[in-house]
């Protein structure tokens, strides 16, 4: 099944490293086919930022997201920007700790930036823990295929703290609930 997903917040965020993670994972785990694209802001960081990953079992002949059916959006910017037209039919997980608009479609509330600072000590994991809680609410991929992915990618001596990260956002989304 044909899955676009796209990625939204501001530069200094990690979005596009969530959206080569899912890729990755997609690719390099779950046997699956995978094409990732981004876009910037005028600045590269705080600016806005978006990123976009296809998920098929069939090979991608068009790379480009036109339909997304999955957000992930950690920013107020970028939901205005990129998430604010997501149709009924689509699922969105939030950073409910930056965005305070809401979607018409199924949302997904998880404070993420609140508990990567609060809980983890560190803000930059953010994007973790909302992959693990994507994952957690789509299975767009398997938590294992996540797991490995994060740790080909982050840097060196961070591995741990990143895999608590994704296990607090799979934490977070099993209690998160769906509102319409």
């Amino acid at each position: 099944m044909r899955h676009e997903i796209r990625f939204s917040g501001f530069g200094g965020q990690g979005i596009i490293l969530s959206a080569v993670i899912l890729g990755r994972a997609a690719v390099m785990y779950d046997n699956k086919h995978a094409v990732q694209t981004q876009v910037y802001g005028p600045e590269a960081r705080g600016g806005a930022s978006m990123s976009a990953v296809i998920i098929d079992e069939e090979p991608i002949f068009f790379p480009k997201v036109t339909m997304p059916d999955i957000y992930v959006i950690m920013s107020q910017e970028g939901f205005e920007k990129y998430g604010a037209g997501a149709p009924e039919d689509a699922v969105m997980v939030l950073d409910s700790s930056l965005v305070h608009s809401r979607p018409k479609c199924t949302c997904y509330e998880i404070p993420a930036t609140r508990e990567a600072k609060q809980v983890l000590g560190r803000d930059i994991v953010a994007n973790i823990v909302m992959l693990g809680a994507l994952v957690r609410v789509t299975g767009i991929v398997s938590e294992a295929a996540l797991e490995k992915a994060i740790l080909d990618s982050v840097p060196k001596g961070t591995e741990a703290l990143n895999i608590k990260a994704m296990k607090k956002g799979i934490e977070l989304a099993a209690t998160a609930g769906s509102k319409p």
